[in-house]
């Protein structure tokens, strides 16, 4: 990294704003600091809290390591006082190099940040999205964009190379203690092999709603009869959950605000052999740990942008004319991205997926 020596780099200040999937995303770009900077003491300048549905950052990250500690940032403040706070706070800590994990929101709101952290103290900057890094890049063949991940990996190519689809750089370096809670969790089902959905979203424009999920599930029971199904999500997502599963023949546990999202986390990677939901922060986790998925996907954002990590998904996108729009609430077009994707779509999907994620198994058995 031309003009800096990681050794002598002591303090690292890390800006990264959003939500649980926000946060996982970023977690090869973590790894990355981590990697470049093992002795530094890393912050986050993040927001606190996010969303009642989407967990801070801290509750993806736990104890992992990858992160010491955490600044809160109210998200849009114009407040003097809270930005002085902050000023302070980055002040006393004395970063000797910004690491900038956000996303580019035009050339003008850059410049701010950039003069705010020159105030602060920074003088080293790495990550800024300026240019093609501002963008994901588009597969001229397949129409399909680079992954977040990708992307930021790019911003911060200086602290050196890391591949996104290397799921090493996606470990959430589960505790012991995290691990017992999710044997402690699954011990109704001893032992049963089990498919894990999250039909749950914040986002009014993802909701496929749960009469589409019921009807999922119900087909799904009688494709796998002897699969337990384990719901997982916020507590806000257990009612869904539960009308959901309500025709799932086999076991079932609903899990949602019982566990922590690395516990939950914890719990896919026990043994779950498909992964069922939305664009979801639980989604990027799952296809994290490997874990195939099959995804209902409202079109609002690029295609390919924000899928599962990795190979063997099976992602239900329509492209409609209003596609793109990048609503969080749709009215006036009533959702017709995601409501027009039909069960049967889905039931295709998450077999291919199931038996994908089979496949695969076995030939890491061998």
């Amino acid at each position: 990294m031309a003009g800096v020596d990681p050794e002598r780099v002591k303090r690292v200040l890390i800006y990264r704003l959003g939500s649980l999937g926000d946060t996982v995303v970023a977690l090869p770009a973590l790894h990355r600091v981590a990697h470049t900077f093992p002795n530094a003491k890393r912050l986050m300048l993040t927001n606190l809290p996010v969303h009642v549905k989407a967990p801070a950052s801290s509750a993806v990250i736990g104890e992992s390591g990858l992160v010491h500690g955490y600044i809160g940032y109210p998200v849009g403040t114009r407040s003097p006082a809270k930005l002085f706070s902050i000023w302070w706070k980055i002040r006393r800590f004395r970063p000797d190099i910004l690491i900038y994990l956000a996303p580019s929101r035009g050339e003008q709101a850059l410049e701010r940040d950039r003069r705010f952290f020159r105030l602060c103290g920074v003088s080293r900057m790495v990550g800024i999205p300026t240019g093609d890094l501002a963008r994901p890049k588009q597969d001229a063949a397949t129409g399909i964009f680079e992954h977040e991940s990708a992307r930021l990996l790019r911003t911060i190519r200086p602290l050196g190379e890391a591949d996104a689809l290397d799921l090493r750089n996606w470990d959430l370096h589960l505790t012991e203690a995290e691990r017992r809670k999710a044997k402690e969790g699954l011990a109704p089902l001893a032992g049963r092999r089990f498919i894990a959905c999250g039909p749950g979203t914040k986002m009014q424009a993802k909701d496929w709603g749960g009469e589409n999920w019921r009807a999922l599930l119900a087909r799904l029971s009688t494709i796998w009869p002897e699969h337990a199904m384990v719901m997982v999500g916020a507590r806000e997502d257990a009612q869904v959950s539960d009308y959901a599963a309500t025709d799932w023949a086999g076991p079932k546990l609903n899990l949602c605000g019982a566990l922590t999202p690395r516990e939950t986390g914890a719990v896919l990677d026990e043994g779950a052999e498909l992964f069922l939901g939305p664009d979801s922060g639980p989604m990027h986790m799952a296809a994290g740990l490997g874990i195939p998925c099959a995804i209902v996907y409202a079109s609002r954002s690029r295609k390919g942008h924000w899928f599962p990590i990795g190979d063997g998904h099976e992602v239900a996108y329509h492209t409609l004319p209003c596609s793109l729009c990048n609503l969080e609430v749709c009215i006036e077009n009533k959702k017709q991205c995601i409501t027009s994707i039909s069960v049967e779509e889905m039931l295709e999907g998450s077999v291919k997926a199931w038996e994908y994620g089979q496949t695969r198994r076995a030939e890491r058995a061998v």
